[in-house]
């Protein structure tokens, strides 16, 4: 991936996976065929015992990958952070894919509210190859949505 003169890049993307070599492949690929191209890839494998390591292998350093003993995706998501090299941080499990212009209307976002703490898009539901509508339960907040956390504590 490319890094603007050598800098920090925008964003690093982390992605946390156990046992998921069957589907990882997709994911990576998804976040490098992204149109907006200054990131970084982190992969945390949480103790995987699959063909996982072979995988990331392929990527060269494309990816960074780190192993972990099992610990579960919080702790391997820590365990990205505690590395990424990014001024913002983008999550990605390991069985979901992003289409190609995600980052780069993210980075839209930011540039014209400079204001906003975070940034989260929508998605889409395929369960066996058939798109499914998520509940309202799944539906995220939007606008300030740290207000109302405020007030809770």
């Amino acid at each position: 991936m490319k890094i603007k003169n050598g800098l920090n890049p925008w964003v690093s993307v982390i992605i946390p996976t156990y046992n998921r070599c069957w589907i990882l492949k997709e994911a990576i690929d998804s976040v490098l065929s992204q149109k907006f191209s200054d990131i970084e890839i982190i992969v945390v494998d949480d103790g995987s015992t699959d063909a996982t390591n072979e995988l990331l292998s392929t990527y060269g350093d494309q990816v960074t990958s780190i192993f972990q003993e099992n610990k579960g995706v919080s702790a391997a998501r820590n365990v990205g952070i505690s590395i990424a090299r990014g001024d913002y941080i983008a999550f990605l499990d390991s069985d979901d894919m992003w289409l190609t212009e995600k980052l780069s209307s993210q980075h839209e976002f930011y540039q014209s509210h400079p204001e906003a703490y975070i940034c989260q898009t929508d998605e889409i539901w395929i369960r066996n190859g058939v798109r499914v509508n998520p509940k309202n339960r799944h539906k995220k907040p939007s606008g300030m949505i740290f207000e109302d956390q405020k007030k809770s504590f």
